[in-house]
Parts: C-alpha cells; structure tokens; sequence
C-alpha cells in the first residue's frame, strides 16, 4: 500500500499540485469520489485520501486518473516529481515506476558450474567466507579459560 505523504512543507508540492489538479478535474467533470473511484477502479478511500494528502496515489492511479478525466496528460505529468517525493518519505522501497531515463540494472555474468576454474575459485570464496566467520567470537559465549602459566 501506499505511504502516508510526509506533513513537513519542505517536502509539499507536488504532491499538493496533484491532489488540488486531481479534485479540480474531478468536480469539473461532476463528479464524486465515488464515482471517480468506479470509474478508475480504486476504492473511495484511495481517491478520498488522496485528494485530502493523507496518502500518496499510484502511478497507475495518476495514469486512469488522467484518463477518466480527460486531463490530457496533466495529472501525468505531475507524477515524476510526486513520485520523487514519496521516495524521499519512504526510504525503505524504491520508486514505484523506474524513471525512463535510468538503465536497467546488468546482472554478473553467469559462471558455468562445468568449469573448472569457477568451481576451484567458488571454493576459494567459501572458504574464505567460512574463515571470517569462525574467527568471529559468538557474542554470547563465555571467554575462554585462562591457559596455564
């Protein structure tokens, strides 16, 4: 579900512009939250806490936002920076749509567990691994006793 968007003013704006824009199309088309929310297949509560700034919407809500009220891609295009601010309010995920400009991630290359060399190295890794980890002391373990004198 969506976070709460954060009360301080330094981070209200786009936000604000987009529950304000969503509410002006909205009643200029004769519409209630209701039946906005039919219309885009959202509950009203989601419109509802939108429109008040108790909840951040979805890209995929601005989109059918944008669409059912015939805003010609002026909700749309208030997303990036609504979306920028839900990142800076929720530090745990990422944003919910990759910005276009962004390349998407490139994963390692695959090692073929037939070769030799990967699995002599994959060993080496381990090994090295289980090193670090025995040479840990377990934090709940008493101290050793003392050695003889």
């Amino acid at each position: 579900m969506d976070r709460p968007p954060p009360s301080s003013a330094a981070h209200a704006g786009a936000s604000d512009r987009f529950r304000l824009e969503l509410r002006r199309w909205r009643t200029g088309q004769g519409l209630t939250q209701r039946a906005l929310a039919e219309r885009v297949r959202f509950s009203r509560e989601t419109v509802a806490a939108v429109e008040a700034g108790r909840r951040f919407g979805s890209h995929e809500f601005a989109v059918r936002c944008d669409e059912v009220l015939g805003a010609d891609g002026r909700l749309l295009a208030l997303w990036p920076k609504v979306a920028a601010e839900q990142l800076a309010a929720d530090g745990r995920r990422g944003p919910r749509a990759v910005p276009l400009e962004m390349p998407a991630p490139v994963p390692p290359p695959r090692r073929d567990a037939r070769d030799p060399e990967v699995v002599v190295a994959a060993i080496d890794e381990l090994r090295e691994l289980i090193g670090q980890v025995l040479a840990q002391p377990e934090p709940d373990a008493p101290p050793p006793p003392p050695g003889p004198r």
